[in-house]
């Protein structure tokens, strides 16, 4: 067993290197610049949401506030006739990338501390790389990429869009499990 407070330098590692290399995937790489598409006559849209002035959150539309409240004709004909839609609404303005940033690194950091306790109890000192790297690894893997299936399950995000951020979570993973490996104790 190894304690996570020995384990201080491979989980700040990981970290970086995720925020690093998820920088290069978005800005560099740029395979996620499809995952959102313009809406359709987008100008006329916003100019008709706009004296609603929805507050921040998450909607759907249209919504039924229960079960009984799903068979009523009203809630049915606006269900078939559509659009059918779930959306998020953020304040306006520039977004906030700074603290979007950090709260990424700080979930990186969460994941790693994570990776940090699971390989820590499964494995003594001077476990070998490979060891270290199976146990990092799919622990960073389930933190980074698994609940991401439900957005395609429940909220039919495109699988194409999930998949690609599952294919992050991967590389995040791999990541998280060299920096594990290289720098376990011996």
């Amino acid at each position: 067993m190894v304690p996570i407070l020995s384990l201080w330098a491979p989980i700040l590692l990981a970290a970086v290197l995720v925020f690093v290399v998820s920088s290069l995937i978005h800005m560099v790489i740029g395979y996620h610049k499809t995952d959102f598409r313009k809406l359709p006559r987008e100008a006329e849209v916003l100019e008709a949401l706009r004296p609603f002035k929805l507050p921040p959150g998450e909607y759907v539309a249209p919504h039924a506030a229960s079960r009984a409240a799903m068979n009523d004709p009203a809630y049915v004909a606006a269900r078939d006739s559509g659009p059918v839609f779930f959306m998020t609404v953020i304040p306006p303005g520039p977004p906030s990338m700074g603290a979007s940033l950090a709260l990424w690194f700080l979930f990186a950091l969460l994941v790693g501390v994570f990776a940090a306790y699971i390989t820590g109890r499964a494995l003594p000192a001077g476990a070998n790389y490979l060891e270290v790297f199976r146990f990092a690894g799919t622990t960073a893997f389930a933190g980074y990429a698994l609940a991401l299936l439900q957005n395609s399950i429940w909220f039919k995000r495109s699988w194409g869009t999930t998949l690609k951020s599952v294919f992050d979570g991967l590389v995040y993973a791999l990541l998280t499990a060299g920096a594990f490996g290289w720098l376990w104790p011996r």
